[in-house]
């Protein structure tokens, strides 16, 4: 299973979330979709590193370390394409340096929170992405077709005391 990350810029007002940067996926994986910033982690990378990471690629912002919350996971599952099974580590980040600039792969575009483009993401980020960006710590599956309509989504909170 393929390891990766996604990071969500979130700009605050009183110290709550009002707007997230999302990316127009211009080439590869999920290409024409809305999505998260984010890719795989890299040998010797831990998440946190790999956020920050592609983050700078994908937007040119440069996020600070000691603000980037990981707020859970989310494991992708194609049955029918099995190479494409993932799991995502969720990161919010609300300190950052820069503006964001378009790449050869994301134009990224500011959201305010309830204007969030649902019906251009994958079928399962309706589910899970508010409740992140509100705050809430979340352990998702989500499980797609073969037509890439989301079949199942599972959402579980994590257990405080397991420390996961």
């Amino acid at each position: 299973m393929r390891e990766v990350v996604l990071c969500f810029p979130v700009r605050t007002d009183s110290s709550r979330a009002i707007e997230v940067l999302l990316g127009h996926k211009k080439t590869g994986f999920g290409k024409g979709n809305i999505v998260g910033l984010g890719g795989g982690i890299e040998p010797g990378e831990i998440p946190e590193q790999a956020a920050l990471r592609e983050l700078q690629e994908e937007s040119g912002l440069i996020g600070d370390p000691e603000a980037l919350e990981h707020q859970g996971q989310v494991i992708f599952l194609f049955p029918t394409r099995e190479n494409w099974d993932m799991r995502v580590q969720l990161f919010v980040l609300n300190c950052f340096e820069g503006e964001p600039t378009e790449t050869v792969e994301i134009r990224p575009e500011w959201f305010h929170l309830d204007r969030i483009p649902f019906d251009h993401m994958w079928a399962d980020a309706r589910h899970w992405l508010p409740r992140v960006l509100l705050g809430e710590r979340l352990e998702v599956q989500a499980t797609y077709l073969e037509d890439l309509s989301v079949v199942d989504i599972q959402i579980n909170l994590p257990d405080p005391a397991s420390g996961s």
